[in-house]
């Protein structure tokens, strides 16, 4: 007890004696010194909505991969679709009957052409990936998969026809 405490009494003493600390190089809040004002270097667009995020640049990263191939097909049979309008647009949902069972990675993929451009129909192609294992058939239920996807009301401008296409069939609903 005594020991630890006569240890304690001088090693207060030598620091307090330290008081140049504070001033010294080797201090680390000295490192920098205050900020000052200066004239920016990067010039960016009033108009730019991403001007934070930096550009992705293809295959640069440590741990970049190449895009991976598209293996997905279109879904054999279009089942329902309905159109749910949302305060920033509407909402664009499709199920549909898969092939067989185990389908996955469903995703409506937007079918862009001048025609379809022209005529103003908002066309999508529903695709999903199998297994590369074979699968039971199973029952339609079972197979039943389903995707939206959210169209903002900038690019519902002018669209009259929005149209879902499987393998079998398409379905399609007029704007009112």
């Amino acid at each position: 007890m005594h020991k630890s405490l006569s240890v304690l009494l001088v090693s207060s003493f030598i620091l307090s004696g330290c008081s140049g600390w504070r001033d010294s190089r080797v201090n680390p809040s000295n490192w920098f010194g205050s900020s000052q004002p200066a004239p920016a270097t990067v010039e960016t667009s009033v108009n730019d909505a991403n001007a934070l995020i930096p550009e992705q640049r293809e295959g640069s990263g440590l741990f970049s991969r190449p895009e991976a191939e598209d293996t997905s097909i279109p879904i054999a049979r279009i089942d329902e679709l309905r159109i749910d309008p949302t305060p920033s647009g509407a909402i664009v949902y499709a199920a549909g009957t898969a092939i067989r069972q185990g389908a996955f990675g469903a995703r409506l993929a937007r079918v862009e052409t001048e025609e379809n451009t022209k005529n103003g129909v908002l066309e999508f192609t529903f695709r999903v990936n199998y297994p590369e294992y074979s699968t039971a058939q199973g029952t339609e239920r079972s197979r039943m998969v389903s995707d939206a996807i959210n169209v903002t009301a900038k690019e519902l401008e002018g669209i009259r026809l929005v149209r879902v296409t499987g393998q079998q069939n398409a379905l399609e609903s007029r704007r009112r």
